[in-house]
């Protein structure tokens, strides 16, 4: 079988740290099969691993993990946003767990008319956060040490700081030169941020001492002392104060849903999703196509178009897609996206030899928006238990918003909806199943997967972070590891990778792709973009037939890191 992209070799080196006195003597060697933990912030991988190695399992690393990621990789999580997370059980159960920031009560379809910025900026912007419950949803049903114990090292590392790593300085550099030095500027980020009225500097430390505050009092009290008395006062009063309509109900009466899980078989293993709001469907779309072909008889710039052209009909069948709970018929059109005779009839419209005008894509030319700041945790465990989470603020800071007591950071949540008529910059209309409802969730490209052997045991977990980038990167890493054994997660991960999400109709290409695959993608008709590599962010793990654990945390961010046990 001949493969789509050329094979890098890879090697990721395991550092221990220090950063909190929960990085105990468990530190070994790169493999292990008792567990598995990757993230974006390698002190935090570690924190899960400790977990595990305290006779936790998947889902106690999980949430120790992400509870730490919000403390370090702030600019893209924390407990004042949300996300998706699909668990699998060690009995082989899959649960798709939505714990997604909702619009307030008072939100309405028109409420950002003339004010497109109110859905980016300020209290306007800020959805309902979900983290919290969700994680003491997940805790309450599958975890198996004390929450306190799970919380600990997220506590610790916010009360006794972190290095300001390289990504944290760009992320900030990057918000300062688009915006403003709100680090500064605002007190409440300042108290933070600064040291002497100065940014403190990439390579020395920080801390976060409201957030570790705010963080023990969830140990302590549980996930309403978030969304009840002081601290949600606090954080209401904050969103009110600029022009937010979040109310205290609104956050006492938030909850979890357990939505259904999305299922697609692909070469022989079983791939599982989470459906709408989450991308899902989208991403075991392009897998259902692309199980039809088996590649013999084609080279690897033909198979590699061919999948392009997949991705562009799953991404014209998600602007169609919206929170279940208030558009009908979404769950009927997910099951068809995943049915044979689809996935028949999209391959039938594939032309090996060139790309297609956008309206036989998309013939209703609507467009969906999305975000970009966000996080992939993985993590398994020897018993077959394993989680893919993703968590996010939507775009980078958020809304902009700290709250001063609680030291959280507030989403801007709001602005994954569309707006009605308000088209994108190439005039295409917004997707009506997107609109904003009271208490609806805005659709997500979020898309965690868990792959399964047809014995039901374990093979993968694989994520990714980076907006609308999310379903094309977790489903190539996903793709390529599930085509052939030769490649590995490593590999996968750091192979560089393609991305059109069909509006706008061009093909973004990171720089390291082979220059050997380009020449044909023009002549077949692709409108190709060089773009920097890290616009997506994948973290994944897979376990083989002897119970070894390899992790493939992601490359291209510099702190990123996975640990086995």
């Amino acid at each position: 079988m001949k493969l789509p992209l050329l094979l890098l070799a890879s090697s990721i080196h395991y550092v221990s740290v220090s950063a909190s006195p929960i990085f105990q003597e468990f530190f070994s060697p790169g493999v292990g099969t008792r567990g598995a933990v990757a993230s974006e912030a390698q002190e935090c991988s570690y924190i899960g691993r400790d977990l595990l190695a305290r006779g936790g399992n998947a889902v106690d690393a999980m949430i120790g993990t992400t509870f730490c990621v919000g403390v370090i990789g702030m600019y893209h999580s924390g407990i004042g946003g949300g996300g998706f997370m699909i668990v699998r059980d060690k009995k082989g159960n899959y649960e798709a767990i939505d714990f997604r920031e909702s619009a307030p009560a008072a939100a309405f379809e028109d409420m950002y008319q003339g004010n497109v910025n109110g859905s980016i900026y300020g209290g306007l912007s800020v959805g309902v956060p979900g983290e919290v419950r969700g994680f003491e949803y997940a805790h309450k049903k599958y975890g198996s040490l004390p929450w306190k114990t799970v919380l600990q090292g997220a506590i610790e590392v916010a009360q006794d700081g972190f290095i300001v790593n390289a990504d944290m300085a760009r992320f900030i550099e990057k918000t300062i030169r688009n915006h403003h030095n709100f680090f500064v500027e605002d007190p409440s980020w300042a108290e933070d941020f600064t040291r002497n009225g100065q940014l403190i500097p990439e390579g020395e430390k920080m801390t976060r001492r409201r957030y570790a505050r705010t963080l023990q009092a969830i140990a302590e009290h549980g996930a309403d002392a978030f969304y009840t008395g002081a601290l949600a006062e606090s954080m209401v009063k904050t969103i009110q104060e600029t022009n937010g309509t979040i109310t205290l109900d609104d956050y006492k009466n938030y909850d979890v849903i357990s939505r259904e899980v999305l299922h697609t078989e692909y070469k022989g293993f079983d791939v599982y999703g989470i459906s709408s709001p989450a991308g899902g469907a989208v991403s075991l779309n392009i897998l259902n196509t692309m199980n039809g072909y088996t590649h013999q008889d084609e080279d690897q710039n033909t198979t590699l178009h061919i999948y392009i052209e997949a991705m562009k009909f799953a991404y014209g069948a998600r602007l169609r897609l919206g929170d279940p709970d208030f558009v009908d018929g979404v769950a009927e059109l997910e099951h068809e996206m995943l049915n044979a005779t689809t996935a028949e009839k999209i391959r039938s419209k594939i032309d090996p030899r060139k790309t297609q005008n956008i309206e036989k894509y998309d013939p209703d030319g609507i467009y969906s928006s999305d975000g970009h700041g966000t996080s992939h945790v993985v993590t398994a465990d020897g018993d077959g238990m394993a989680v893919s989470l993703t968590t996010t603020v939507n775009l980078i800071f958020g809304s902009f918003l700290m709250d001063p007591l609680t030291g959280v950071i507030l989403n801007n949540e709001m602005n994954d909806f569309s707006i009605p008529g308000v088209p994108n910059e190439f005039g295409f209309a917004p997707a009506e199943a997107n609109f904003i409802r009271p208490n609806k969730r805005p659709l997500s490209s979020c898309t965690p997967l868990i792959v399964s052997n047809k014995d039901g045991s374990l093979f993968a977990v694989i994520g990714a972070a980076g907006g609308s980038r999310i379903i094309s990167a977790t489903t190539q890493v996903a793709w390529r590891v599930l085509t052939s054994p030769s490649w590995s997660i490593k590999d996968a991960v750091r192979e560089p990778r393609v991305h059109n999400q069909l509006i706008p109709n061009t093909l973004l290409v990171e720089k390291k792709f082979s220059s050997y695959d380009v020449p044909s993608l023009v002549e077949r008709g692709h409108n190709i973009t060089w773009v920097d590599e890290g616009l997506s962010t994948v973290q994944a793990l897979t376990r083989d037939s002897a119970g070894l654990f390899e992790v493939a945390p992601e490359p291209r961010q510099k702190n990123s890191g996975g640990v086995t046990l």
